[in-house]
């Protein structure tokens, strides 16, 4: 039975791709006393309630995360809270970049004081691996964001709100997803654009990453830092999991881009466990008492976990498994 069994629950970014499947999982599995979607659409609402009906254990708040009082009363008599909202494009953060930085730092540290103030239980916080050395400011922005809520376990020291981080790489399935966009062009008959022949990624379905942050309500304690184990792929495959025998043409890595993902960096090597399922980094300081779990083995010095260097693969037939299981 999961930790969230008869609990209350809320979900900023809650009308998000990610938001959506977890609000999906946790009606059909999870049997949450109270589930409130936060998000500042409107239309978005509208139509996610026009797709989970209107079960009676639903809360809709129109509001926005740099808020700080909307983002208490949505708090009131919440046990649990997964923070998803933020602003993720990475082109138009270097164009807008202090909107980024409101929402992503300053909206970040605001469900950090209002989760504080409403006696939340624990925090859940989606990060990315855009976050691990970051190039970009959106990735600086979400940095910035993990350690605040790492470090809210000292601010929330004498209470009972505790914060941990997850993070993973690109989500099969979600909005943006390069997948129907492939899809289309060939449909099409046109060549597929491929900015990198040697590019690599990460690779998670949406069910796993809501799986994921689940499992993590259950198993953290607080200052934790979460990274499944998952799979790399090469965009090659992609393309022909997708579009076999497309032609396809390289058009170069975009402005603030990586060749390959990131996931954790060296220097976090020496503070990583490698547990069943996961990575998990520790934080630098841990004030609140903070205990590593017993059966974490430490990675090696120096080690990092990247997309073309990770142990563990999909092939183009795998790949092409998956692609028809996101798009049924």
């Amino acid at each position: 039975m999961s930790v969230l069994s008869g609990a209350s629950v809320l979900v900023t970014g809650g009308t998000g791709s990610f938001g959506k499947e977890f609000l999906s999982h946790a009606l059909e599995h999870l049997d949450p006393a109270r589930l409130v979607v936060l998000s500042r659409d409107e239309l978005k609402q509208y139509e996610l309630r026009q797709r989970l009906g209107d079960d009676p254990r639903l809360r809709w708040f129109i509001g926005d995360i740099r808020d700080r009082r909307r983002l208490t009363r949505a708090m009131h008599g919440v046990d649990y809270v997964v923070h998803a909202a933020a602003l993720k494009q990475v082109d138009t953060a270097e164009y807008n970049p202090t909107e980024y930085i409101e929402t992503n730092v300053g909206g970040s540290q605001n469900v950090v004081d209002a989760a504080i103030d409403a006696g939340v239980q624990k925090v859940v916080a989606l990060s990315t691996d855009k976050a691990s050395s970051p190039i970009n400011l959106y990735g600086a922005t979400k940095l910035c964001a993990d350690r605040l809520f790492i470090s809210a376990n000292h601010y929330a020291a004498g209470y009972d709100t505790r914060f941990c981080v997850v993070r993973y790489g690109n989500v099969m399935g979600s909005r943006g997803s390069v997948i129907p966009f492939f899809q289309q062009l060939a449909a099409e008959g046109k060549s597929l654009p491929i900015t990198d022949a040697r590019m690599t990624r990460f690779w998670i379905t949406l069910p796993q990453a809501v799986q994921f942050v689940v499992d993590s309500f259950g198993t953290m304690s607080g200052g934790e830092l979460y990274v499944p184990r998952i799979p790399s792929m090469r965009i090659v495959d992609l393309a022909e999991a997708i579009a076999p025998g497309s032609p396809v043409h390289e058009i170069g890595i975009r402005a603030g881009e990586k060749l390959h993902e990131e996931m954790i960096a060296p220097d976090d090597s020496r503070r990583t466990l490698r547990l069943d399922d996961r990575y998990l980094v520790m934080p630098y300081v841990a004030g609140w008492g903070y205990e590593p779990p017993g059966d974490g083995k430490p990675v090696e010095d120096g080690w990092a976990f990247r997309s073309d260097t990770n142990d563990d693969w999909l092939e183009i037939e795998e790949l092409r498994d998956l692609v028809a299981v996101a798009g049924s």
